[in-house]
C-alpha cells in the first residue's frame, strides 16, 4: 500500500484500538491497559502514530472517568489524569525503545520485550506522580503490580487476537514499513 492508504490504515486503528480500550475502560472502572496498546502499536504502527493511540486512549478514559464514573474534580484529579497521561507517552516510547533493540528477534519476543518495557516505563512515570500526589503504597504493593501486569498481558492478547481478526476479514493492516516516522 502507498502513503495515504497506510495513513488511513493508521487512523482506523487508532480508532479502532481506542475504541477497545474504552471498553476495556468501561469494564475494569477505568483501568486503561496503557502498556498493552503501547506494545500493539510499537510492533503496528509508527511511533507518532503510537503516541496518538495513547493519547486518544487517555481522552477517553478521562471522559468516561468523569462522565460516567464520576471522577471528583479537584486538584488531586487533575494532577493524577496529567500523570496518567505521561506515563501514557512513557509506556509507547519505552515499548518502541524496545523494537528498536529487538529487531533481530523473532515477532513474539519483539512483542513480549515491547509490552514488559512499556509496562516498566508506565510504572516508573506513575511512581514520580505517586510520590508527589500521593498513594505509592496502593500503586505499588507487589499483588497490584502483579495483578496489572498479568491483566494488561492478557488485554494485549485478546488486542492481537483483535487485530488478526479484523485484518483476516479485510481491515487494512498497518505494515511495519510505516513504524519509520
Amino acid at each position: 500500500m502507498t502513503g495515504v492508504p497506510q495513513r488511513g490504515a493508521s487512523t482506523l486503528w487508532i480508532m479502532l484500538l481506542t475504541a477497545a480500550s474504552t471498553v476495556t475502560t468501561l469494564a475494569l472502572a477505568c483501568a486503561t491497559p496503557f502498556p498493552a496498546l503501547a506494545a500493539l502499536a510499537a510492533v503496528h504502527m509508527r511511533r507518532r502514530d503510537g503516541v496518538a493511540l495513547v493519547l486518544a486512549a487517555w481522552l477517553a478514559s478521562q471522559v468516561v472517568g468523569f462522565c460516567i464514573h464520576d471522577y471528583p474534580r479537584d486538584l488531586e484529579t487533575a494532577g493524577w489524569a496529567v500523570g496518567l497521561a505521561t506515563a501514557a507517552v512513557a509506556s509507547v516510547l519505552g515499548a518502541y525503545g524496545a523494537i528498536a533493540r529487538t529487531a533481530q528477534l523473532p515477532a513474539w519476543l519483539k512483542l513480549a520485550a515491547a509490552y514488559v518495557s512499556a509496562f516498566i516505563a508506565f510504572k516508573l512515570a506513575v511512581l514520580v506522580w505517586a510520590i508527589w500526589l500521593g498513594g505509592v503504597e496502593m500503586a505499588f504493593a507487589p499483588g497490584v503490580v502483579m495483578r496489572q501486569f498479568v491483566r494488561d498481558a492478557a488485554i494485549l492478547a485478546g488486542l492481537m487476537m483483535l487485530y488478526r481478526a479484523m485484518t483476516a476479514i479485510g481491515v487494512p493492516a498497518v505494515t511495519s514499513r510505516t513504524r519509520a516516522a
